[in-house]
Parts: C-alpha cells; structure tokens; sequence
C-alpha cells in the first residue's frame, strides 16, 4: 500500500473524531431550548460521548487482535457515522443522547487503534504522524465550530441537519478504510505481515497510571471548554453568532500549535518545558474569561495551550512503548482512564451553572485544575521511562 494512501486514510479518520462533539456547543442554547433540558442535561450531550471513550477504549485492543487495527477502524468509522447521522431524526431528548453514545463508542475505539496504527506503519516518525493525526482532528473541530451556525441557519433553521451533516465525514473515510482493511488481511494471511499480538493493559506499571492522570486533567479542561465556551461567552451578553466565531477561533489558533509543538518537542526533548507552558497558557485564558479582559484575547492563549497539550498527550504513551502492540494498550489504558476522568469536566461546568447562575465560579473550578495538572506534568518529567 503506498504511503500517500496510509496518510490519507489516517487523515480522514482522524477527522471523524471531533465533530460529533465540537458541533454541539455552538448550537447548546438552542438545543436546550427546543428540547426542554436543564444545562447538566445539556452537558451530557459532551459528557455522554466522552465518558464513552474512557469506558469503551479498552475494547480497542480486542477487536484490533481479531480483526486488525484497520478492519476495527472500519467498524468505528461505523458507529461515527450512525450516531451522527441519526441527529437528524431527533425528536426527543433519550435519542439525541442515544446519538452522543453511539458515536462516542466509535471515537472510543478509534482513538487508541490510530495511535496503533501510527506506530506500525510510523515507528521512526512517530511526531510527525502524531502531528498530523492531531492537527486533523483539530480541524475537524474547527470546521464543525465554525459551520454549526451558518449550517443551521442554511438548513431553514434545523439545529438537528446541522449536527447529522458530519456524518459526511465518515461516508468520505469509510471506502478508503475498507480497501486499506481488505489489503491488510491479505497481507496478513499471506504473511506479509504479522497477526496482531496481545498486549495486555499496563495497569501496574506506575508510569503508565500518571501519563493517565495526565491525559485526564487535560481531557477535562479540554472538553469543559469545548462544551461551554461558546454558552459561557453568550452569558456576557454576545450573541450566539459571535460566541460561534470565537470558539471558532480558539479552535483555529490550537491548529498551528497541535501541529508544531509536537514537532518541537520532539526535536528538544524538554517535555516538562512544553507541558507546563501550555498548561500556564490555559490558565492566563481562563483568568482572562472570567475578569472580562475579552473572549476575543482568551481565546488566543486558551486555543495555544490546548492545542499543544493534545498532540503531547496522544504522543507520550506511544513514544513510551516499544511495538504498535504496547502502543494500543498502553494508549487504551491512558485514554480509558483519562476520558473517564475528562468526562466529568463539562458535567461539573453545567452543575456549577445551574447552582450558581453564573460561569464565573465554574471557569474558576477549572483554572484548579490546570494547577492540578501542572503537578502532574511536572511528575512526568523530561525523559521517558526506560
């Protein structure tokens, strides 16, 4: 299989992995007001799908073992593109959160098997591969950011066609996936390659349990901010189009900094450097936010330390380990985890919301655990465990 075709089919899938959820947010007021729901309901909609991604990405590793990570690839592919296709259809408020679970189990299997696959067919580049299977999903974020407004109002007002339109994405990728699985197995049983082996979850190794901590804080300030930046924005008076355009902006400026900082840190080898200053980033845009400086400018810092944050955390399990075996268990056990914990992040922005009628004490909550993380980063440390 030629290398442009491997890139692209990873480019495609990793574009899947982000709109089921970023979409969302723009549109939350709206969706909360036709459906009826309360803001922690509303956060389930975020929350449901990451939730899913900790529980379901152990799951990775068993089905890459029978069926190879590009056929397993193939199958999230299918659940992406059905929980996100089926918004369309919502009436009710159990079936939009039956959409948000069914694509979270794909994007839970899918995380783990590209960061396999990345070190199968990439094990001399793996930042490279990482920047690019990072910076896809990012854009996938952005552009479904950016276009859930416009795409509402162009639908005749349709929140629900706004959300089910990135089912596309997993229609464009699934054709590509399903040539490169049928190739794979071919070589498999010719013996071109070899048969998946088990790996089996690192759950005693203690470096393994922090790069899950890790993973974790970062998820959770991550998808706080993914699910209530925009709302958070509209509550000091912006209307949901301008809330829409500065997530958008936060998005794109996390683009060049998911692409080269990965880059950067593998080049210098100071990982603590760029851990804790994108955490230091997060924390300015935050204060930023709740003392009025101007979402235009938080968004600037928010957007550059997420961004680098990311591709660090998808990087440091499979920079750890020594096949594309101990890279999926390793990376199914730290998203597991860490998805687990991140979940709790935008239910606890929504409960705060409701409890208190304001963001402000929410965003605070959320710069602690910025704090929380830089210790942590701190713990990992500039070199990896030998």
């Amino acid at each position: 299989m030629k290398l442009f075709y491997i890139v692209l089919a990873l480019i495609l899938a990793s574009l899947n992995l982000r709109p089921p959820i970023t979409s969302i947010s723009p549109l939350m007021s709206t969706i909360q007001n036709d459906l009826g729901i309360s803001g922690i309901t509303a956060s389930l909609l975020t929350t449901l799908p990451v939730l899913c991604m900790g529980i379901f990405a152990p799951f990775s590793v068993k089905l890459s073992r029978r069926w190879g990570n590009e056929g397993a690839i193939v199958l999230a592919l299918i659940l992406i593109g059905l929980g996100t296709g089926l918004r369309w259809f919502v009436g009710t408020t159990p079936l939009m959160m039956f959409t948000s679970f069914l694509s979270g189990v794909g994007i839970a299997l899918a995380g783990p098997l590209l960061s396999s696959f990345i070190k199968q067919y990439f094990p001399d580049r793996v930042a490279a591969m990482v920047g690019i299977y990072s910076t896809a999903m990012v854009m996938g974020a952005s552009i479904s950011v950016g276009l859930s407004v416009p795409l509402q109002h162009t639908l005749v007002g349709s929140w629900r066609g706004s959300l089910a339109v990135w089912a596309l994405l997993a229609a464009i990728a699934l054709p590509i996936w399903l040539r490169l699985a049928w190739s794979a197995r071919t070589d498999r049983q010719s013996g071109k390659i070899s048969s998946v082996l088990n790996a089996p979850l690192p759950v005693n190794n203690k470096r393994a349990w922090v790069l899950t901590l890790f993973f974790g804080l970062m998820a959770a300030i991550f998808y706080s901010l993914t699910a209530w930046l925009a709302p958070a924005i509209q509550s000091q008076g912006y209307s949901q189009e301008t809330a829409g355009k500065i997530q958008t902006l936060f998005t794109l400026i996390s683009l060049p900094s998911t692409l080269f900082i990965s880059m950067l840190v593998h080049r210098y080898q100071r990982r603590v450097f760029w851990l804790v200053g994108c955490a230091l980033l997060e924390l300015m845009g935050v204060l930023m936010l709740n003392l009025s400086v101007g979402p235009w400018l938080a968004a600037i810092p928010l957007g550059i330390g997420a961004g680098g944050l990311f591709p660090i955390a998808l990087m440091l399990p499979i920079d750890e380990t020594r096949n594309a075996q101990e890279a999926s268990s390793w990376s199914a056990m730290t998203q597991s985890g860490g998805y687990i914990l991140g979940a709790l992040g935008p239910l606890a922005i929504g409960w705060l919301h409701d409890a208190t009628g304001s963001f402000v004490t929410a965003f605070y909550g959320l710069a602690v655990i910025i704090v929380l993380q830089i210790i942590v980063q701190l713990a990992i440390g500039n070199k990896k465990n030998d």
